[in-house]
């Protein structure tokens, strides 16, 4: 019997973390999966749901959550009412509403029977593929990680040149929703931000600290975050695997709304080849 709850997590920057967690009831701990979100992205955007189902079909324990400063909130996590929460966003709060659904899931005593403490893997969209490299370059309680359709800079988030000097200028610049079709925010001090942690940001840096089992999952005709770049993620860990699916662009054949009863088939080849990733040994040790 597949067990579904919802949660409400206290975040580090005065705003809550909406999570939930989908497992196969067997009482019997089982490797605990994070997934996450990519840039404008949520935990139930499109078939994300039926991938958390998946995972549990495959006895896992699967975690999906919205960034605490995504744009959504406990009463309406899908459609950005909160433009102010989107604007003060960054790489930085992100990193800590990881860690905060990590400590939560060690140390909450609501799954002592369900979900392996000691096994604990990520896994990252897009943007969220960064997310889950740097977590994993600093926290050794990460056994292993997937990227799907992953960036492999950050850097890529900012304007150069006459734009970023109107963006210091102006202090916010917007990029359109093209679901919502809303203007989004984002203040000058997301770049201030990421100029001040530029070490920490750094991709080929985390690479090389990564000591965990490292999946790079990417389709060949993604034309957001291109092939090429999950090339250069794959160079940049000698010991990474490189999974290439033909078609399904940057989500995997998936959009939203996804009224489908079963997952697309570019999709279900990404989340089955993970799931065996994850479960293949020998385990990391501490």
């Amino acid at each position: 019997m597949i067990s579904e709850k919802q949660f409400v997590i206290e975040g580090q920057h005065d705003k809550p973390i909406l999570l939930d967690v989908t497992y196969p009831k067997t009482n019997q701990p089982k490797q605990i999966i994070i997934f996450c979100h990519g840039y404008k992205g949520f935990k139930d955007w499109g078939a994300w749901n039926l991938v958390a189902d998946k995972f549990a079909e495959n006895d896992f324990f699967f975690i999906k959550f919205n960034f605490s400063h995504n744009g959504g909130t406990i009463e309406n996590p899908i459609d950005f009412p909160d433009l102010e929460a989107f604007a003060q966003d960054n790489f930085s709060k992100q990193l800590d509403d990881l860690q905060s659904v990590i400590d939560w899931i060690l140390t909450t005593k609501e799954f002592l029977s369900e979900a392996d403490v000691q096994n604990l893997n990520l896994i990252g969209h897009s943007r969220g593929g960064g997310i889950v490299l740097i977590k994993a370059a600093e926290n050794k309680q990460v056994k292993k990680i997937a990227t799907w359709a992953s960036v492999n800079n950050f850097d890529r988030a900012f304007p150069t040149g006459k734009e970023l000097e109107k963006w210091k200028e102006n202090g916010v610049r917007y990029v359109e929703n093209s679901r919502t079709k809303q203007q989004l925010p984002h203040n000058y001090q997301f770049y201030e931000d990421f100029k001040k942690n530029e070490d920490r940001f750094d991709f080929k840096k985390a690479s090389r600290q990564v000591k965990t089992p490292f999946l790079i999952v990417h389709a060949k005709d993604d034309t957001t975050v291109k092939f090429e770049d999950a090339k250069k993620l794959h160079r940049m860990n000698s010991k990474s695997e490189l999974f290439i699916i033909p078609k399904g662009g940057h989500t995997f054949g998936a959009k939203h709304p996804w009224q489908k009863e079963r997952l697309p088939e570019s999709l279900k080849k990404t989340v089955d080849k993970t799931a065996e990733f994850f479960k293949a040994g020998p385990k990391i040790k501490i």
